[in-house]
């Protein structure tokens, strides 16, 4: 089905520009100078995040920081071995689930930490990233609130998640 909504969407959309006699090229090229133009004004925001997780990995602070934090997450019922990925989800996607991956090899994809690892990839966010795109082109600059309030509720969520992945 998924392989049909693409030409399908495309389809309704040419329909729908006959019908409305619009030049369907002109707009066309229109929506591409505008995403060109977002891309290049959103590219210094992305690249700073990708830098800072690279450095972050590469200097040994996150593995410092899963050390230090695990026996925490653990009282709180995340389990140790996901501490890095609860620590890096809200930074970047793709190494999140990098180590999603990782936990899957290693864990097996039934076992509770496999289910507790890919529930907290279902409720939680790249909260920085999404935090550079939106607010790079909002202009907003008050971010006092908005990212202690979604790590806070990413928190939340992860133990949640864990929780129910051990009573389910």
């Amino acid at each position: 089905m998924s392989a049909y909504i693409l030409p399908i969407l495309f389809i309704l959309l040419f329909i729908y520009c006959i019908y409305k006699r619009l030049n369907t090229y002109d707009h066309f090229v229109k929506g591409a100078k505008g995403a060109i133009k977002l891309v290049v004004d959103i590219f210094p925001f992305i690249a700073s995040i990708m830098i800072a997780v690279a450095l972050l990995r590469v200097s040994g602070i996150t593995s410092w920081l899963t050390q230090l934090l695990s026996p925490i997450f653990n009282a709180l019922g995340v389990p140790p071995e996901l501490t890095e990925l609860v620590l890096l989800r809200p930074f970047t996607g793709s190494g999140s689930y990098a180590l999603l991956e990782d936990v899957l090899v290693t864990y097996g994809a039934d076992s509770y930490i496999s289910r507790c690892a890919c529930v907290i990839m279902g409720c939680s966010e790249t909260i920085f990233y999404v935090a550079t795109v939106y607010f790079s082109q909002t202009k907003v600059k008050k971010l006092l609130y908005a990212i202690p309030v979604a790590l806070l509720c990413s928190t939340v969520g992860t133990i949640l998640a864990c929780l129910l992945c051990r009573v389910m």
